[in-house]
């Protein structure tokens, strides 16, 4: 472990404005992989954007993780393709925020958790510190259970088993860490590649009604009305728009090797926003896809109360008459589980190391944080069973959703602050955007807490 503290030194870029000077550069986020990814300077349009690609995926598994499994398919079977809406619109609000979160760790040289520790004082770091680190063990404990679920539906291993397996994981996050960060993106992107053909070939085998499907997105004013419905759309936000990837998308965007003048950050800027927004359309396939399919195989035959991820692989088959489809479901919840341990690691790893500059080798920091996500998952797999998982399962997302303004409201803060980000801050017109996006996270939070205290969720 390493506390020690080294003297301040003036900021890449945004001198003026924060509280606390820049630390020095080998506190840089993620150092040992920071600057390491070059970027040609010209070329063709194509080789930048190759340069830039990569974050934009990393960031993308935590919007297709097994805790959009849970939601989706609840959302899908009690409500048909009504919630598409919520995807679409929640996969917007994410395209924008993640633009955020590139745009400050390219202008700023500082990641989301090392501008808070920055600009306020220290005890409100704190208390950010730890909303963080909240979000990320609610993470990663859908990924416990996703995992657990998949290796128990492909292989038959009990589900306190595959939860004690998933430990393994931090060894896998060393390995990949150890070759470089490009085999690291490498290894992600092929595990997406695989959960997308995994849903198209579902959706093929589902035949959904197109016009239902495109009337799904359209907005209803039954989804606030209708507590329920309403509950499982928070969960779907939360599911979305993670709180720990804003600061994992503000650090790792600082691998590439880019021009630290105002005219090479600015296209940077601009390439790590084209990067996130190809990515996450891609997440917005698959967690769109997730919903149709439970809409299209379980709501239409009358299973209005499919929750349970091994209920749902169960039912694919016989209800498709296919049998391989409930396979392929199992295999594409277990490469979303195995991606989204790979990008928690790394966000609690920035979180750490950004709020209370602690380093940890990595082995240990992911073996704490799956430590205290396993634990609950074995407690509950053991009395409860599948249903208890499943719905801890849930109410993880629930968590995340709760945790979301403690890391939006900051980001939008900063980005919009001209003393901070200098030319680089975002328009007046985008700023306003952001504190929509922001209010209504807020909002709908707000309404979730109510609800759930009186009962009604």
């Amino acid at each position: 472990m390493n506390t020690a503290t080294t003297p301040p030194v003036a900021p890449d870029a945004a001198p003026t404005g924060w509280r606390y000077a820049r630390i020095n550069g080998s506190r840089n986020s993620l150092s040992e992989v920071h600057g390491t990814i070059p970027v040609p300077s010209g070329g063709t349009w194509l080789r930048r954007l190759l340069a830039f690609s990569g974050p934009g995926y990393m960031i993308s598994v935590g919007y297709m993780d097994p805790g959009n499994w849970a939601t989706d398919i609840a959302g899908g079977s009690q409500f048909g393709y009504t919630l598409l809406s919520v995807i679409m619109l929640s996969n917007l609000m994410a395209i924008l925020l993640q633009a955020l979160a590139a745009r400050l760790g390219i202008a700023t040289g500082r990641d989301l958790a090392q501008a808070c520790r920055d600009n306020y004082p220290r005890p409100v770091g704190y208390a950010l510190w730890v909303a963080c680190e909240l979000a990320i063990v609610a993470c990663d404990l859908a990924e416990v259970i996703g995992t657990a679920i998949a290796l128990k539906l492909l292989f038959g291993i009990p589900l306190v088993g595959g939860a004690l397996v998933t430990a393994l994981d931090a060894f896998l996050v060393l390995m990949l860490m150890n070759k470089g960060f490009r085999y690291l993106e490498a290894f992600i992107v092929a595990l997406l590649v695989v959960i997308a053909l995994c849903f198209l070939i579902q959706i093929v085998l589902a035949a959904p009604p197109v016009m239902a499907v495109l009337g799904g997105f359209v907005p209803s004013h039954e989804i606030v009305s209708n507590p329920a419905m309403l509950y499982i759309a928070i969960g779907i936000i939360g599911a979305t728009v993670m709180p720990h990837n804003l600061y994992l998308h503000s650090s790792i965007v600082q691998t590439r090797d880019f021009d630290k003048t105002e005219d090479g950050r600015r296209h940077a800027i601009r390439w790590a926003t084209v990067d996130s927004t190809i990515a996450l359309m891609l997440a917005l396939f698959v967690n769109g896809g997730i919903l149709i399919v439970a809409a299209a195989v379980f709501h239409a035959s009358g299973r209005t109360h499919v929750e349970d991820i091994e209920q749902a692989y169960a039912l694919l088959s016989p209800l498709l008459g296919v049998g391989i489809a409930s396979i392929l479901f199992a295999i594409a919840l277990l490469a979303s589980g195995l991606n989204s341990t790979v990008t928690a690691t790394l966000a609690g790893q920035i979180v750490m190391e950004g709020f209370l500059h602690i380093r940890l080798p990595h082995w240990m920091r992911r073996l704490v944080t799956r430590a205290i996500a396993i634990v609950p998952v074995v407690v509950v797999a053991a009395l409860y069973g599948e249903s208890g998982t499943a719905k801890l399962l849930i109410l993880s997302q629930v968590v995340l959703s709760m945790q979301l303004p403690f890391a939006v409201i900051p980001l939008v803060q900063f980005v919009s602050d001209k003393k901070k980000m200098g030319s680089l801050a975002i328009s007046k017109p985008v700023a306003a955007l952001s504190w929509i996006v922001a209010a209504i996270i807020l909002v709908l939070n707000v309404k979730l807490l109510i609800d759930t205290v009186t009962g009604i969720g």
